[in-house]
């Protein structure tokens, strides 16, 4: 996967950049405009974390410019059966997610196409240099990742703000392993979550919605892939940079399901969620997390690329800090509610 490094190429990777940020910014304004002529607003309630009806589907923005960027950069970089599968996936998913915020659809459609997307993709991954075997699991993997990062998307902020770290990290990945494709991608898809951010930070003008919470998911799987395709051993630091929010995702929907509730039905659960309702507020919540990111994850992401023999056992460090945090984090808020 080669492209341009020629200065001309450097200069169009800096203005795709740009323009990905502008059209972003802009489809995302006209997205707040459209949610409140159509009445899309979510409403505030018991099951969420906002006070105020807010606009949604914002994330429409983020995946319009990501997409005319790819459509820029990869062609002729990227093999096509790839670049087919990714766009057709992440716009796949874009449009049953927008669908559902104009109405809400039922969990089948939803996840029918949600595997379709992430089958697709896996089978080009595979039929690219993965062993076929890896297919169910990209699958599964692929369809965790859409849906966690819905599950994540809760609070103002936190999602895009956690999308614009992934981004700036595996673009200093894909630097690291000589990938100007991957660098492209990644920081496009940077620049595009930093245009939502700016009207869904707190206090949030927009919601990102599904068309966006699921989409975006679909692309840091896909992005993490492709680095795994390029190089193997990078694996270990992409899966790092998710870190925070997987493990928040994953051992809330466990604690779900043991505690016999349905897992996927709205709720305020998530460790974000708890620290929100005990008064921290949006930005501050999404202070800790960018905190983590930082002090945490980042550095052991660095140590993985510096040292692969030892990314496994970073990878591995990273998760289970973050799970000890997670646990400790909900017992002393839990401490906290029964002391009144």
């Amino acid at each position: 996967m080669a492209w341009p490094t020629s200065e001309r190429g450097m200069r169009l990777m800096a203005w795709t950049m740009i323009a990905t940020l502008v059209v972003a910014f802009v489809v995302v304004r006209g997205c707040i405009a459209y949610a409140h002529r159509r009445g899309m607003l979510d409403q505030p309630g018991q099951r969420r974390s906002h006070t105020v009806p807010t606009a949604r589907g914002g994330g429409l923005g983020l995946v319009v410019a990501w997409v005319l960027a790819m459509l820029l950069v990869l062609p002729g970089s990227l093999p096509w059966p790839l670049l087919a599968a990714l766009l057709a996936g992440t716009l796949g998913v874009a449009a049953i997610g927008w669908l559902d915020d104009h109405g809400d659809l039922p969990v089948r459609p939803r996840l029918l196409v949600q595997l379709a997307a992430c089958a697709v993709f896996a089978a080009a991954v595979c039929s690219h240099g993965l062993a076929w075997w890896w297919w169910p699991l990209l699958v599964l993997a692929g369809t965790w990742s859409i849906n966690l990062h819905n599950f994540i998307d809760g609070i103002d902020g936190l999602l895009a703000q956690q999308c614009i770290f992934v981004g700036v990290g595996i673009a200093c990945i894909a630097a690291g392993i000589g990938s100007p494709v991957l660098l492209a991608a990644s920081g496009a898809f940077s620049m595009a979550a930093l245009g939502f951010w700016w009207f869904n930070r707190s206090p949030a003008r927009i919601f990102m919605g599904d068309v966006g919470s699921g989409a975006v998911g679909f692309i840091i799987f896909a992005l993490t892939t492709l680095v795994w395709l390029v190089d193997a051993p990078a694996l270990w630091a992409a899966l790092l940079l998710s870190s925070s929010v997987a493990t928040d995702a994953t051992l809330t929907l466990l604690s779900r399901m043991r505690g016999g509730r349905r897992w996927y039905s709205a709720h305020r659960e998530h460790l974000y969620q708890w620290l929100v309702r005990r008064g921290h507020g949006h930005a501050r919540v999404g202070g800790y997390y960018l905190a983590w990111n930082l002090c945490v994850v980042a550095p052991l992401a660095a140590a993985a690329m510096a040292w692969p023999g030892l990314a496994p056992l970073c990878c591995v460090l990273g998760y289970g800090l973050a799970a000890v945090a997670w646990v400790g984090g909900k017992r002393a808020i839990l401490r906290s509610v029964a002391h009144g």
